[in-house]
């Protein structure tokens, strides 16, 4: 259990670097839109609520896939498990509040960087 809980450890901060990777890279590749739309009045509020609700939307996806192949895969894990359910919805709720907590987490500095950008520089970037 502890090596499982070391791998599960190790997954975790793999997920969260990809999320980041992938929220910054994705706010990277935005730079100019974001800029138009501060020009054209867009506040910083504005911009972190469109980065955010953007990666909590795929977040949200990508943890229900997860949840749902986990539980039709719970009855080969089903037997190495010691004082809990398969199915535990406790456990898997928690799961799925940790994954978006780090999803939330990850996607804060890049969409903070978004929302800094100044619109002249944004629209040079191109």
């Amino acid at each position: 259990m502890l090596l499982l809980s070391i791998f599960a450890g190790i997954a975790l901060l793999l997920a969260a670097i990809g999320i980041y990777g992938l929220m910054s890279y994705s706010v990277e590749q935005r730079t100019q839109e974001i800029g138009v739309r501060m020009a054209l009045g867009a506040g910083g509020r504005d911009l972190l609520r469109l980065v955010f609700g953007q990666s909590l939307k795929l977040a949200a996806a990508e943890v229900a896939l997860g949840l749902a192949i986990a539980y039709g895969l719970t009855r080969v894990l089903a037997s190495l498990l010691f004082g809990v359910k398969a199915a535990d919805p406790v456990t898997f709720g928690g799961v799925a509040m940790v994954l978006i907590l780090i999803a939330v987490a990850a996607t804060w500095f890049p969409a903070k960087r978004a929302a800094a950008v100044e619109p002249v520089e944004a629209l040079r970037y191109q």
